[in-house]
């Protein structure tokens, strides 16, 4: 049996933000198309374990809409809340322990769905196996960059890039 993966799918602008000032998301609909979920379904089909961050947990919960892992195994990391919900489980300790123990776990992946705290916190111990950054055709100028400074480096085998009609690209790669 495969180990699991940890793996971030996570949408970009072109200048790196995951979200514009004031946590705006409004660029990511630029892209929408009827029919096309660039490979979302396909992707989740291999998970069965959710960790996001509280913000990206609030978010989230504000678009008034089902949440989107019911029925899977989902954490989020936060400081303010604790116990569990109908749909997820709050980790009040450091993300990468929580890795750590679900990788000891069978299963299938693990998605890490944001935010840049989380990915940081976690690319720090070098426990992203799989990164696949959708990047949208759009520069924001400011807001939540995807990557903050002061990680280690960390060396990537490309694994392959697919291009869309909206402009989007998503370009995968693994840790080496």
């Amino acid at each position: 049996m495969n180990q699991r993966k940890i793996i971030l799918y996570i949408a970009c602008s072109v200048d790196g933000y995951i979200a514009g000032p004031n946590d705006n998301l409004d660029f990511l609909s630029m892209v929408e198309r009827p029919s096309e979920d660039y490979g979302y379904q396909k992707f989740t089909d291999t998970i069965d374990a959710v960790i996001m961050g509280r913000k990206t947990y609030d978010k989230v919960l504000s678009f008034g809409i089902p949440f989107p892992h019911s029925g899977r195994n989902c954490f989020v990391v936060t400081k303010t809340k604790t116990g569990k919900t109908e749909h997820v489980t709050f980790w009040n300790s450091d993300p990468d322990i929580l890795v750590r123990e679900l990788l000891k776990q069978p299963g299938k992946d693990v998605f890490v769905d944001g935010g840049a705290s989380l990915v940081d916190a976690l690319m720090k111990h070098n426990l992203i196996d799989r990164y696949i950054i959708s990047t949208i055709p759009v520069f924001i100028g400011d807001g939540i960059p995807l990557f903050k400074p002061g990680r280690p480096a960390i060396q990537l085998k490309h694994l392959q890039t697919n291009f869309y009609p909206s402009g989007l690209v998503q370009t995968w790669y693994d840790r080496i």
